[in-house]
């Protein structure tokens, strides 16, 4: 079966392209959409700000998840395995679970 390519015209603004640094996701959703919250969170600091919130409907949330896992697969194959570190022993690195429960 041949797959169908769409092309896109995607433009990138200098500022977008830059990136924000991310060390945290806190993730909630409802019955309609998954929210994505990105947090860079400083060691001995109390107090962090979401720098960037994206919201996804539950199939493109879906298919975030399975491009992630593609790709990491890709880099593994190619970098060796990533490393989880346990983080649950550290005061300062909240655990994965971290910001409140899960309906919007």
């Amino acid at each position: 079966m041949a797959e169908e390519q769409n092309n896109f015209n995607i433009e990138l603004d200098e500022v977008t392209a830059e990136g924000t640094y991310s060390n945290l996701a806190i993730i909630n959703h409802s019955n309609t959409e998954f929210v994505v919250d990105f947090v860079n969170i400083m060691p001995g600091v109390p107090k962090a700000r979401v720098k960037s919130r994206i919201i996804l409907t539950p199939q493109h949330a879906k298919r975030l998840l399975q491009a992630l896992s593609e790709n990491i697969d890709r880099f593994e194959k190619s970098n060796g395995e990533i490393k989880d570190y346990e983080t649950s022993n550290n005061p300062l690195v909240p655990p994965i679970n971290f910001g409140p429960k899960g309906e919007a």
